[in-house]
């Protein structure tokens, strides 16, 4: 009875929370997985991340019906991106299988620490008022003319990188994603993470079937995640436009910075 709950209900339970995190700011959820799984189930380096590649897709799709559905999101701009990113996933996972495990986690932990400065980032420019999501963008930008034919190739260019970092250390490549999208191509926040989730559940699937080939991947994990993390995604992509975003990025930047360090503990021995 003990074992099904840390291996199965657990894990389910976490996975809504990563996965309403996942539909609300655009993430894999990739960048909370692979600690989870390196941590809690004591899985290598290398499973943590072929798993949490794994458990990204469904996720991904989930958030992005829903956004779709709710029409927070550019869909070609998605698949431009998606598609840039599928190319590199796999060198990503070729570099993986060159790598020892201390690098993999440490480009890992590098990777987690950068996506919470850019969440503290985002959330300190912001007003400490509770203002939903979609309100804020709204003032910021009301265009929803079709994108150039130059900002879609913009977006193939932030999906390579994002694909490459996919394949490497596990993660959809959302938290680098979502920003360049804002900075570069200058579309609204709320229209960004459904964005981000048509890309991630593109560019994840080649590394995915590559890590699968070689055998890397924990799927009855993986689908204990995938269990809460679908429904989750759900949720909080209808959250998109009513939860204050400002509050909930300096909450999620908070964890992403504990398990960052916690992912460095590990591999020095600390935890034994």
């Amino acid at each position: 009875m003990v074992e099904v709950l840390v291996h199965f209900v657990a894990p389910a339970l976490v996975g809504v929370l990563i996965g309403i995190a996942s539909g609300l700011l655009g993430i894999g959820g990739g960048t909370v997985m692979v600690p989870i799984f390196r941590l809690a189930f004591g899985m290598s380096a290398t499973m943590s991340t072929a798993t949490s590649l794994f458990a990204i897709i469904p996720t991904s799709i989930s958030g992005a019906i829903s956004h779709v559905k709710g029409k927070t999101c550019i869909p070609a701009l998605g698949i431009a991106a998606g598609l840039g990113g599928a190319c590199l996933s796999p060198v990503g996972v070729w570099l993986a299988q060159l790598s020892p495990d201390w690098l993999v986690m440490l480009a890992a932990a590098l990777i987690i620490g950068y996506s919470a400065i850019n969440m503290f980032k985002k959330a300190f420019k912001l007003r400490p008022a509770c203002q939903p999501v979609a309100e804020a963008d709204a003032s910021a930008s009301s265009d929803d003319s079709p994108l150039s034919r130059k900002q879609l190739l913009q977006g193939a260019a932030i999906g390579l990188v994002a694909g490459l970092a996919s394949g490497y250390v596990g993660v959809g490549g959302g938290f680098i994603m979502v920003p360049l999208m804002l900075s570069i191509i200058g579309i609204p926040m709320r229209k960004a993470s459904g964005t981000s989730l048509i890309a991630v559940m593109i560019l994840a699937i080649p590394g995915v079937i590559e890590q699968g080939i070689i055998g890397n991947i924990n799927y009855l994990a993986g689908i204990a995640i995938v269990i809460g993390t679908i429904p989750g995604a759900v949720v909080g992509a209808r959250l998109v436009t009513k939860v204050p975003e400002r509050t909930l990025r300096l909450l999620f930047g908070c964890f992403l910075i504990v398990a960052a360090v916690m992912l460095v503990l590990n591999e020095v021995g600390i935890f034994g």
